[in-house]
């Protein structure tokens, strides 16, 4: 496994993220697709053994369940401080208020079964919030141990910008790190998004850096519970599908050359583009096999560039 800094925090991630919207309780109604407590801990011990140490979750995710699913698993394998825990705050009550904050992640860290959570990333921009209500309270989660990074998730580059000046203005913790929706199918935020970040050495994370599986195998949609029901997934690609599916052809051309996977083509793209380390989902113990095999592909600026050759702009998916 390789290793990095989160940013401009003294985090050692892997380069690979685990995922954990996988995990949760059916029952919540949250997606029909996630896994249950003994399968989500094989899932997260097998990550373990794997050298990965960074782990997603959100305090929505299958009625907050992931967050317990989670925490329950770190403890029964693992030492607290030798993985990286993030979760997520938005989606609730009161969105990003200084109230809402501040009882959010006292939840989070009751179902974590943790005192302090590695990186605290909104989940949203919060509209309806001052910037510097929010900030001030994030920093206050900081300062008072709770936290140990801040990060950010799909918004648009002027909100991240804006944030982060609020931060600086007022000696508040800026953030870390950026979780945008960012692959070979969506690559919108490379006009200003990206650049802001790596201008500010924020470290990239993105989510759905396979397109919901799309990069990783010839069928647009798989024969799976996933595939079938998964309606965010289907509004972001399915649209596109007419433009994307020559980007994926050449996917699996350079698989068949490399004598790779086309999930191992997918994420070496992302190392290649300067990514951190991307968020894989995995319901199943080879999907994290395949993901760290990533890690040994070297492309091309040729090949980079095949890859992207055939792009066209898309409409604006998971900003808000």
């Amino acid at each position: 496994m390789e290793y990095s800094k989160l940013g401009n925090s003294d985090i050692l991630v892997s380069r690979i993220c685990v995922g954990c919207m996988s995990f949760g309780d059916t029952s919540s109604n949250f997606h029909a697709w996630t896994l249950n407590a003994e399968d989500s801990e094989a899932i997260i011990k097998h990550a373990l053994d794997l050298g990965i140490n960074f782990f997603d979750t959100a305090n929505v995710y299958s009625g907050d369940t992931s967050e317990e699913y989670l925490g329950r698993a770190i403890k029964n394998n693992i030492a607290r401080d030798k993985v990286v825990i993030a979760t997520k705050v938005y989606f609730n009550e009161g969105k990003l208020s200084k109230k809402a904050i501040l009882r959010e992640i006292d939840g989070s860290l009751k179902r974590l079964g943790t005192d302090y959570v590695d990186l605290y990333i909104i989940h949203r921009f919060d509209y309806d919030t001052p910037i510097e209500e929010t900030m001030e309270a994030l920093d206050s989660l900081v300062k008072a141990g709770k936290v140990r990074a801040l990060g950010a998730s799909a918004m648009y580059s002027y909100q991240f910008y804006n944030m982060q000046l609020s931060a600086e203005k007022n000696g508040w913790t800026k953030f870390v790190s950026m979780q945008n929706h960012y692959n070979l199918l969506y690559r919108e935020d490379e006009r200003e998004l990206i650049p802001i970040c790596k201008q500010m050495n924020v470290a990239l994370t993105p989510y759905s850096p396979l397109a919901a599986g799309r990069l990783s195998r010839l069928e647009w949609k798989a024969d799976t519970k996933r595939s079938q029901t998964d309606k965010t997934a289907m509004s972001k690609y399915d649209s596109t599908q007419e433009t994307d599916y020559g980007i994926v052809l050449r996917v699996n051309e350079l698989a068949k050359k490399y004598d790779v996977t086309m999930t191992q083509i997918s994420l070496a793209w992302h190392f290649a583009k300067g990514v951190t380390a991307p968020i894989i989902g995995a319901t199943k113990a080879k999907y994290l096999d395949d993901a760290v095999g990533a890690l040994n592909v070297r492309l091309t600026d040729d090949d980079i560039a095949y890859l992207e050759e055939l792009y066209v702009p898309h409409k604006i998916v998971g900003a808000l």
